[in-house]
């Protein structure tokens, strides 16, 4: 049973910049496509960016043009970089596997396409 620990988070200052990473405990990044998600306080969960075992990457409107997603399957680690920070960015970020294995079209970043999903890590923006 593949488990995914993400790591990274923290407080930050307006405007800065963190990178959260995401690693899982075997090899699935090349046969699944993974996702970033957050929660806010009180808020619901959205839905960040998610990328294809073949490296296909899709954002939702949450990135921005200031997150970017990025992994290395040799180190079984998904990244999330993150910039120009603001107080709307505080959230408890998670990553998630996809619930069926990457079949080369792009991935979707809905929740119910996500079976696995990590703990979670808390980023603080002020």
């Amino acid at each position: 049973h593949v488990q995914l620990v993400e790591s990274g988070g923290g407080s930050v200052e307006i405007g800065g910049s963190l990178k959260l990473s995401c690693t899982a405990s075997v090899a699935i990044f090349d046969a699944y496509s993974m996702g970033w998600f957050r929660q806010g306080p009180g808020e619901q969960r959205e839905g960040i960016g998610c990328i294809t075992g073949d490296g296909l990457i899709t954002y939702t409107g949450v990135a921005n043009g200031r997150f970017t997603i990025s992994k290395d399957s040799a180190k079984n680690t998904l990244y999330l970089e993150m910039s120009n920070l603001k107080p709307e960015d505080s959230a408890m970020y998670y990553c998630a596997r996809y619930r069926e294995r990457s079949d080369g079209y792009r991935c979707y970043t809905a929740e119910a396409y996500f079976s696995v999903w990590g703990q979670g890590t808390q980023v603080t923006v002020s």
